[in-house]
């Protein structure tokens, strides 16, 4: 149940930063979800989830 509040929290921070995480290349990776409901695009990042944790899971095993 933890890990489905995580990934919606993270889902909204991605929808929210959208437009600076593309910037970095981020979002556009395959596996990376985009649709439009109700005149709004959302965006499921699953794949640069996946990348991000495993960044920040390198940054903590270094520290």
């Amino acid at each position: 149940m933890r890990w489905l509040l995580v990934f919606i929290v993270a889902c909204l921070i991605f929808n929210g930063l959208q437009h600076w995480f593309s910037k970095l290349g981020l979002g556009r990776l395959p596996g990376d979800l985009r649709f439009r409901v109700g005149g709004r695009d959302w965006f499921v990042p699953i794949t640069s989830s996946l990348v991000l944790s495993l960044i920040a899971g390198l940054i903590s095993l270094v520290v």
